[in-house]
């Protein structure tokens, strides 16, 4: 049996994009960071379209030998099922309940307090407009 978080009401937030407020401060980094945001999409939308030609591109990074075709186009169709229709942007009500399956942990919580200005819409705005 597979017990899905996002099913069980606690899944929390794994990829993102982490950056300093200095550099949120500074307009030429805004604008570097939204056009990887907006390439990393494209990509992503690509590759959801592509996707044993998005496998074979992991196999011939794989130094290890360790990965099948098999395998990669079986993951891309998982990575799919997460990036379908989904425009890059952090959805709020996926950070906050982040936010509280952290501070959820009775005796021993992930966090103590919830966190101020821990996310900004700013660069996925500029990229997605």
């Amino acid at each position: 049996m597979t017990f899905k978080y996002e099913e069980q009401g606690v899944a929390t937030l794994e990829d993102g994009l982490y950056v300093l407020e200095d550099k949120l401060a500074d307009p030429a980094e805004v604008d570097k960071l939204a056009r990887f945001v907006r390439a990393s999409m494209k990509g992503w939308k690509w590759a959801e379209e592509n996707p044993t030609k998005a496998a074979m591109i992991v196999l011939e990074a794989d130094e290890t030998g360790a990965q099948t075709e098999k395998h990669q186009v079986r993951m891309m169709g998982e990575v799919a099922k997460l990036t379908a229709g989904s425009s890059g942007a952090l959805d709020a009500a996926d950070y906050e309940r982040t936010v509280a399956t952290l501070l959820a942990g009775g005796s021993d919580p992930v966090i103590s307090k919830a966190p101020e200005g821990a996310w900004t819409s700013v660069v996925t705005d500029l990229a997605l407009k």
